[in-house]
C-alpha cells in the first residue's frame, strides 16, 4: 500500500496542537498552580484519587447471616447489603469508597483516606435491620419436661445446693475463702483470682447479689446460706467499700456452684417469627405526628412487593400482635385491627422528633435486608501508604529512564522524539486518570507501568519499519510514511488482543485485578494515539531533504 505524503502545513498545525494539548495536561496535573494564574480554581480541582495502599484508610470485613433466607435468595440479598452499605457510606461523605462482596457471603469495605476505624464502624453499623414478625405459634413462655428430664434437674440442682453447704461449713471452719473458690468456683472469669470481683458500683450484678453485698452483708462478713440466682449458688464475701454516693463501689469474692434451668433440657422457642417483609421492601420513611397526642411518629411506605406483602401478614392476623424489630429490638408492637392494603405502616414509641428525623434519615439511606457481623478489621496507617507511594513513583521513573536511554542509544534521533511522545504520553495518562477519576492502587501503577512498555513496542515496531524502507534507499519522508502505515497493522492487532484481555479482567476480576487492568486498558488506548499521532507528527516535522544526507541520526549503516 503506498503511503500518503501530508502537506508542511498540515503537519505543522498537528504539532502546535500537540503542544497545546500537552500544556493543557500539564497545567491539570501539576499539583497547585498559583491563585494568580487565569483558570487555576479549574485545574486545581483535579486531583489523584489514591487507593488504600497508596493513601492509607480502612479496610473492613463483614460476614452476612444468611442463615434465614432460602439459597435461592442469597444473591440478590447480598446485592441488597452492598448497595445499602454503599449508600451508607456515601451518605457520611466517604470519598470514594470500596463496597463490594466476595465468596462465603462476607462483604468487603475499603475507605481510603479515613484512619478513624471506630468511627468508620460505627457509620456502617448505624445502617438499621429493619424486620417485620409474627407470633411464633409453636412459642411457649415455659418448656415442658418429660417426668425423667424433670427428676434429671431436681437432683443435678439439689446436688448443687449441698456442694453449696459443704463449702459454707469449710468456712464456717476457718478455711481460707480465696482457697476454696480457687479450687471450687465454677466462674471462670474469678477463678483466678480467687473468687475476686474487683471494685464495682451498684447496678452491675443480678438483684440477689447486689441485696447480698449492699444491703445484708457488712465488710468482712459471708453470707450465712448460698445466694440463688439464675446463674446458681453463690457463697459472698464483702471485703470493701470505698467511695460515696454514686462513686461508691464495693469490693467481694464469691464461690459460685452452677445450677440447670428447664432449658438445659429444651431448647427455647422464639416468640417471634420472620415474614418476607424486611427493609429491602421500603420505598421511603418520613416523619409524622400523631393526631391525637402531637408525638413524632416515622411513617413507612413499601414498594409493590411490600405493600402485598404487608397486606398478606395483617390479614392473616388480625386481632393479633404483630412486631416491628428494628436492629433485633422490638421497637414497635401494634395488634392489627383490620387488613391494611395501602402499602404503609406507622412506628410508634415514644421518639423525640430528632430521634424520628434521625430515624426516617437512616432507614432512607437503607434498611439491610439481612443482619451482618464485622469479623475484620485494619487500618493502613498514611506514612505505610506514603512509602508504598514513593517506591511505586520511584519503580515508574526507574523504567522511564531505562527505557528512554535504550530508545536513543538503538535508533538515535527518532529514539529521543520517542521519548518525548513518551511522556506525553504519561501526562496525558495522568490527565486521564484525574480527570475521570481513577482509583490508583498499587495494583493499577503496576498497569500503567507496564503500558509504558507496551506504547515503547508501538514505537518500535514502526521505527524498524522505517528502517527498512531506508536501508531499500527511499526518501526519508517516504520511509517515514511507509514506516507507519506498514507497522499499523502489527500495533492494531497486538493492542486490540490486550484490551480485550484488560476487559475479561476487568468482568471478572477482583477489585485489585479491575484496577490493574483498568489502567492497563486506558494506558494501551493512550500509547496508541501518541505512537500513530504524537511520534508520527514529530517524524513528519523532521523528515527534511537535508537531514536525509545523515543517515546516522537513524542509526542506518550500508555494507560496503
Amino acid at each position: 500500500m503506498k503511503a500518503h505524503i501530508i502537506s508542511r502545513k498540515r503537519i505543522w498545525m498537528s504539532f502546535i496542537a500537540i503542544v497545546i494539548l500537552t500544556f493543557f495536561c500539564i497545567l491539570i496535573v501539576y499539583p497547585a498552580i498559583s491563585d494568580n494564574f487565569p483558570g487555576s480554581s479549574f485545574f486545581n480541582r483535579f486531583v489523584p484519587k489514591l487507593g488504600l495502599d497508596l493513601q492509607g484508610g480502612t479496610h473492613l470485613v463483614y460476614q452476612a447471616d444468611t442463615s434465614q433466607i432460602d439459597n435461592a435468595d442469597i444473591e440478590s440479598a447480598m446485592e441488597g447489603v452492598r448497595e445499602v452499605v454503599e449508600r451508607r457510606v456515601n451518605t457520611f461523605g466517604i470519598a470514594e469508597p470500596l463496597v463490594q462482596t466476595s465468596s462465603n457471603n462476607r462483604l468487603i469495605i475499603e475507605l481510603a483516606g479515613i484512619f478513624d476505624i471506630k468511627a468508620a464502624i460505627r457509620q456502617i453499623g448505624e445502617t438499621p435491620l429493619l424486620e417485620f414478625k409474627e407470633q411464633n405459634p409453636a412459642y411457649v413462655a415455659e418448656p415442658q419436661l418429660t417426668p425423667d428430664q424433670q427428676i434429671e434437674l431436681d437432683t443435678y440442682n439439689s446436688d448443687a445446693l449441698n456442694r453449696a453447704k459443704d463449702l459454707m461449713s469449710q468456712l464456717q471452719a476457718g478455711a481460707d475463702f480465696a482457697t476454696l473458690a480457687s479450687e471450687h468456683t465454677e466462674d471462670p472469669g474469678s477463678q483466678t483470682t480467687g473468687g475476686s470481683l474487683d471494685y464495682n458500683p451498684r447496678g452491675i450484678f443480678v438483684p440477689e447479689f447486689e441485696q447480698a453485698i449492699w444491703e445484708d452483708l457488712t465488710i468482712g462478713q459471708t453470707t450465712t446460706e448460698p445466694v440463688k440466682t439464675a446463674f446458681g449458688y453463690h457463697i459472698i464475701k464483702l471485703e470493701d467499700k470505698r467511695g460515696e454516693g454514686d462513686t461508691e463501689e464495693a469490693l467481694a469474692r464469691h464461690i459460685l456452684i452452677k445450677t440447670k434451668s428447664a432449658y438445659d433440657f429444651v431448647q427455647p422457642s422464639d416468640q417471634w417469627m420472620l415474614t418476607d417483609l424486611t427493609g429491602k421492601n421500603l420505598t421511603r420513611a418520613e416523619v409524622l405526628f400523631d393526631p391525637q397526642t402531637n408525638e413524632p411518629q416515622v411513617g413507612l411506605v413499601f414498594d409493590s412487593e411490600g405493600k402485598d406483602l404487608f397486606g398478606e401478614i395483617t390479614e392473616r392476623n388480625l386481632g393479633q400482635p404483630v412486631a416491628i424489630f428494628l436492629d433485633g429490638v422490638a421497637i414497635s408492637i401494634p395488634t392489627v385491627q383490620a387488613k391494611i392494603t395501602q402499602g404503609e405502616a406507622v412506628i410508634t414509641g415514644n421518639f423525640t422528633l430528632p430521634d424520628a428525623k434521625l430515624l426516617a434519615q437512616r432507614l432512607n439511606a437503607g434498611a439491610l435486608p439481612i443482619p451482618i457481623e464485622l469479623i475484620s478489621q485494619q487500618t493502613v496507617g498514611p506514612t505505610l501508604g506514603k512509602i508504598s507511594l514513593q517506591k511505586s513513583l520511584v519503580a515508574g521513573m526507574i523504567g522511564l529512564i531505562m527505557i528512554a536511554l535504550f530508545m536513543i542509544a538503538f535508533y538515535r534521533l527518532p529514539g529521543l522524539l520517542a521519548v518525548i511522545a513518551l511522556i506525553i504520553y504519561s501526562i496525558v495518562a495522568l490527565v486521564i486518570f484525574e480527570a475521570w477519576p481513577v482509583t490508583l492502587t498499587l495494583a493499577g501503577v503496576a498497569g500503567f507501568i507496564l503500558s509504558v512498555g507496551m506504547a515503547v513496542d508501538a514505537n518500535v515496531l514502526i521505527f524498524e519499519r522505517m528502517r527498512e524502507e531506508l536501508r531499500l534507499g527511499k526518501p526519508l519522508s517516504s520511509a517515514v510514511e511507509e514506516g507507519f502505515t506498514r507497522a499499523w497493522a502489527s500495533i492494531r492487532d497486538s493492542n486490540v488482543s490486550s484490551l480485550i484481555t484488560c476487559l475479561i479482567l476487568i468482568w471478572f476480576g477482583t477489585s485489585i485485578i479491575k484496577g490493574f487492568a483498568i489502567t492497563l486498558g486506558i494506558g494501551i488506548l493512550v500509547s496508541m494515539f501518541t505512537a500513530i499521532t504524537v511520534t508520527r507528527t514529530f517524524l513528519r516535522l523532521v523528515a527534511s531533504n537535508k537531514l536525509s544526507k545523515y543517515l546516522g541520526l537513524f542509526n542506518i549503516k550500508f555494507k560496503k
